[in-house]
């Protein structure tokens, strides 16, 4: 490690950010980002670009397909960025980090997995987080303007003997809960007596990152232990310790545990100055992390980079 090169990390987004038409005018600018929606595209034996590019909105937003398809717009940006800088990723940044199934992107960045090997395994991931919860049994709502103790708190007197965890820590006072039905309806219910300002519950699937996903755990740590981790280029900042990790046997085991485990990324980006990050780059679809980062750490520069346009004024910024 020893000098810090670039001061700069690059973060991945996770579900949420999804949007038709995403990635389109990067494989219209770049034949290496062609490449990469190919090579996704084969590894899948579907076109899943197609559905990328023309929709529906509602087969997107699928986990199955959505989890493949942001971290396909991700790696696209970083192989554009690679190849029109003409550097490395450990060039170009000295840490990447990503939110949820951006976490796979980040390590797809960094050399752990290829791009093949990533988006099989976030099929997977996505069909294993569909797949341990029958629909309508689980449930996820987001606490807005709320501190992490106030959210535990609620989260606890909302339980009732059912699952009611802390799904995400996002930052700028923003925290997600995921569990039984019951107990998500009565946080929504109880959170103004706690003093949380809005609380929402959201339209997702299933009850993401909380104990309710431990069979779709089981079937990540089956998967990851026949694929086979590289070290990466650069270490990631992982979900479920917030710290940097370098070692393909602790990032195997931090992607089962992050199934069921919290994201911590507010944690995560408050870490990034003691690390010497001074500034953060969204990598793929919209701008969700890059927002939350200024708003954990107003030190850190945060942008995104979406499509062209965005790619020529980071490659001028870094000369």
């Amino acid at each position: 490690m020893g000098d810090m090169r670039t001061g700069r990390a690059f973060v991945f987004p996770g579900q949420g950010s999804q949007a038709v038409g995403m990635g389109k005018d990067l494989a219209d600018a770049y034949p290496v980002a062609r490449a990469v929606f190919q090579e996704v595209d084969d590894a899948l034996g579907e076109a899943l670009s197609g559905l990328m590019w023309d929709g529906p909105d509602d087969r997107l937003t699928l986990t199955a397909n959505a989890q493949p398809a942001l971290m396909a717009v991700s790696l696209a940006v970083v192989r554009v960025l690679e190849s029109e800088s003409g550097k490395g990723i450990a060039e170009l940044c000295d840490y990447v980090a990503g939110h949820s199934l951006g976490e796979y992107s980040a390590l797809a960045a960094a050399g752990t997995f290829d791009v093949a090997t990533t988006a099989r395994l976030l099929r997977l991931r996505g069909e294993a987080m569909q797949k341990a919860v029958p629909v309508g049994v689980g449930a996820m709502a987001a606490l807005i303007g709320v501190e992490l103790e106030v959210a535990q708190a609620l989260a606890a007197a909302a339980a009732e003997g059912e699952v009611c965890d802390i799904a995400n820590d996002n930052g700028g006072g923003q925290v997600v809960l995921s569990g039984h039905a019951g107990a998500i309806d009565r946080a929504v219910a109880l959170a103004p007596q706690h003093g949380i300002k809005r609380a929402l519950k959201l339209t997702v699937s299933a009850p993401f990152h909380c104990a309710l996903m431990a069979p779709a755990a089981d079937s990540m740590a089956e998967a990851l232990a026949t694929a086979d981790p590289r070290p990466p280029v650069v270490p990631v900042v992982a979900n479920v310790s917030a710290t940097p990790s370098s070692d393909p046997d602790v990032i195997r085991r931090q992607l089962v545990e992050q199934v069921t485990g919290r994201v911590r990324w507010r944690e995560s980006v408050a870490s990034f100055g003691g690390l010497g990050i001074r500034s953060v780059v969204e990598l793929g679809s919209g701008k969700v992390l890059s927002g939350l980062v200024r708003r954990i750490d107003k030190e850190l520069e945060a942008v995104s980079i979406n499509g062209p346009a965005d790619v020529d004024a980071f490659l001028a910024s870094i000369g």
